[in-house]
């Protein structure tokens, strides 16, 4: 068996090309520009669909909240589950590159057959878009982080740039595709959410070779000396090692099941998958490696709670700005799906001043680390939701309510949003062992399918719980809640993770 990475190294660093040296874009290469608009696409596609689903399901097919909310929670949970299972692939097959272009075409295909608006078509659709999004998301993301080296400061900056990419896309999506399919037909609504994923693949396509030589290639195409990448021993893994993960995968799969079987067939798939990732990266590594691995799924977990709460901003609040807020602007009555379009805003307005204000801490020796960040980032998410529980107290009477009070929510959550996500994208690059790269960005992912779950069970209740203040409630006490909990967590993840700057 051969030796683990040695702890003072943080990441095995790939070839090294001049491209990725150079600064024109805000300090960072031009790749992650070329990476930025290829997710802006992808997300365009997305949050298209995510602003008109339970709207669709609610206001056409006449579904009960209770219902719509459901089936929202288990497919967005499902497009998040996917990804852990595409990374993985991406790591011993494919390649990160192949991975991505798959997943675009398959997403593409998915938003296509949606736009048919038959019962079938429809679940077609939604299955397409779930299993490509399982190809293309963490493997892009693990992308961005091949494009820097070992110990590069520029890292954790250049996610927050990235991310503005993600909410370019989420910002324009409900503009054109909840125009579209409110005021137009609902159809149009989804095909052009596929036709945003398929720019974004044209633009890969033509560019990665100039911009992004080396990243991405299938496992032959990495470097095979072992100086190149870890500067002694061998890392790749013997037949033996591949055998002993797929025991892993399978021991941790069948316990999982087990765990889940009183959750139904998504319950078994959510079991399975959570705990085959735990025993294959904690029993593939050893001594500083695996107390990184500790490290992020602990992580993970606080997560949950963020997305859980956040994700109410596709089901509950977006029923919240349907029935309850105000629509008419200077006389013209706007899209309810526009409201999905703030949050992303608000995040391209403070992403370069959120990622300024790390550089600048880290200038000074004072930056927090990404456990504290993430403590501020459940606290804003609650105080958001604080403005949901004072609007709806106007709702429960029976006014139409000011849009400002959902406005003043998404922005908080936006602020919350820049304190966890980004960061978290850059935490998961440096701490986990570069054989469980891309596994372990989907581990992160995975944290986003059970609190897109969880927030979908979150969400029908608004059925048994009509008054709109107590509803919101429950996302300010759950925020806050994880928020202290972590707190009080955050000097053993230093400890955890003391052989890196994370």
């Amino acid at each position: 068996m051969s030796s683990p990475v040695p702890p003072t190294i943080e990441r095995p660093s790939l070839e090294r090309h001049a491209v990725f040296d150079d600064t024109s874009l805000l300090g960072h290469p031009r790749g992650l520009g070329l990476l930025f608009i290829v997710e802006m696409w992808e997300r365009f596609s997305y949050y298209g669909m995510r602003a008109l689903l339970v709207l669709y399901l609610v206001n056409q097919l006449n579904w009960s909240d209770g219902r719509a909310a459901s089936l929202y929670g288990t497919y967005t949970s499902l497009v998040y589950l996917t990804p852990l299972l595409g990374g993985y692939l991406a790591d011993r097959l494919l390649g990160t590159r192949r991975s991505l272009v798959i997943g675009g075409i398959v997403i593409a295909l998915g938003h296509f057959t949606l736009a048919l608006q038959t019962t079938q078509t429809f679940y077609i659709g939604l299955a397409l878009v779930i299993i490509g999004t399982g190809f293309f998301k963490s493997n892009v993301s693990t992308m961005v982080g091949q494009i820097y080296g070992a110990g590069d400061s520029r890292r954790d900056s250049g996610f927050t740039v990235y991310y503005m990419g993600i909410n370019t896309g989420a910002f324009i999506a409900p503009l054109i595709c909840g125009y579209l399919g409110q005021k137009v037909g609902w159809h149009w609504g989804f095909g052009a959410a596929g036709v945003g994923m398929v720019l974004g693949l044209i633009v890969y396509l033509s560019l990665r070779d100039k911009y992004l030589p080396g990243i991405g290639l299938p496992p032959s195409g990495r470097p095979a000396a072992a100086a190149e990448r870890t500067g002694q021993g061998n890392e790749e893994s013997t037949p033996a090692e591949h055998r002993a993960a797929l025991l892993h995968a399978m021991l941790g799969a069948a316990i999982g099941a087990a765990l889940g079987w009183n959750g139904g067939a998504m319950g078994i798939a959510m079991g399975s998958v959570i705990t085959a990732a735990l025993f294959v990266s904690l029993l593939g590594t050893h001594g500083e490696e695996r107390k990184r691995v500790i490290a992020i799924f602990i992580v993970v977990f606080f997560a949950i709670f963020f997305w859980m709460a956040f994700e109410q901003a596709g089901s509950s609040m977006n029923l919240f700005a349907d029935r309850h807020v105000d629509l008419n602007v200077l006389g013209f009555s706007i899209p309810s799906s526009w409201f999905q379009s703030v949050e992303a805003a608000c995040i391209l307005i403070f992403a370069i001043p959120f990622a300024w204000l790390w550089r600048r801490l880290n200038a000074q020796g004072r930056e927090p680390a990404t456990a504290m960040k993430m403590v501020y980032g459940l606290f804003l998410l609650g105080l958001g939701f604080v403005f949901l529980v004072v609007g709806g107290r106007g709702a429960d009477a029976g006014f139409k309510v000011s849009p400002l009070w959902l406005i003043a929510a998404y922005m908080l959550h936006a602020w919350g949003e820049l304190s966890v996500s980004p960061v978290g994208l850059s935490y998961i690059t440096k701490v986990a062992p570069y054989r469980f790269a891309s596994l372990l960005m989907g581990v992160w992912f995975l944290a986003n399918a059970a609190a897109n779950k969880l927030g979908g069970f979150l969400a029908a209740q608004t059925e048994s719980i009509p008054s709109q203040s107590k509803f919101f409630t429950i996302p300010v006490v759950t925020s806050w809640g994880a928020a202290v909990l972590m707190l009080l967590l955050v000097p053993v993840l230093k400890r955890l993770t003391a052989t890196v700057k994370a």
